[in-house]
């Protein structure tokens, strides 16, 4: 795998991706990956070179529902903006075509939200193949998260806004909260942020 960055506006980060899977939010991040100061130009990207990047192991026409499933699941994205207490609808590609006889697909940043990858300022940026050998879509979540507040050294949520960006289930009790997402994710990142701990 090569060493590709992804790197994004820090807004991004608000964005709860709580219905993707592993493999679908390894696609969605090797395509955020290649769309980095694009424009919104129309952009093509080949499947061989999504596979590679993402890791893609399923055989069969798996891979094609994996990307129609990430476009039908962009659509459905909300942003929650903290300092004005709304959820906005949030459509990053407003263009997005499978072409399984080119066996490629073609994909345009919404206008409106293109500073989410191009002209950055305040950004997230991190080594994509770490981010795709991550297991669990919980440990790949707080690894963005805390990559953002690399130079701080540490990063605070509050319980609602953690479980929503987390995507984790109103039926989680404390317990499964500690053995279902902050184990997972104490095992996984380690190795990427050292002496990682969480109060």
């Amino acid at each position: 795998m090569s060493n590709e960055i992804v790197k994004y506006n820090n807004e991004l980060n608000f964005v709860p991706f709580n219905n993707f899977n592993k493999r679908e939010f390894n696609i969605l991040f090797v395509i955020i990956s290649k769309l980095k100061d694009k424009g919104t130009k129309k952009t093509e990207l080949s499947f061989n070179e999504i596979k590679k990047l993402s890791n893609y192991k399923q055989r069969g026409n798996k891979f094609l529902k994996d990307l129609e499933n990430v476009y039908n699941k962009i659509l459905s994205l909300k942003i929650w903006r903290e300092s004005s207490n709304v959820y906005e609808s949030w459509v990053l590609f407003t263009y997005y075509k499978i072409d399984n006889n080119n066996q490629s697909i073609s994909i345009k940043v919404n206008p409106d939200l293109s500073n989410i990858l191009n002209n950055l300022s305040r950004w997230t940026r991190f080594n994509l193949e770490n981010f795709v050998l991550l297991n669990s879509t919980y440990s790949k979540t707080i690894f963005r998260l805390l990559k953002q507040y690399r130079v701080v050294g540490k990063r605070t949520f509050d319980l609602n806004n953690f479980k929503m960006l987390l995507g984790i289930p109103k039926s989680y009790r404390a317990s499964d909260i500690n053995k279902r997402v902050l184990q997972p994710i104490m095992i996984e990142l380690s190795a990427y942020f050292k002496g990682l701990n969480i109060k």
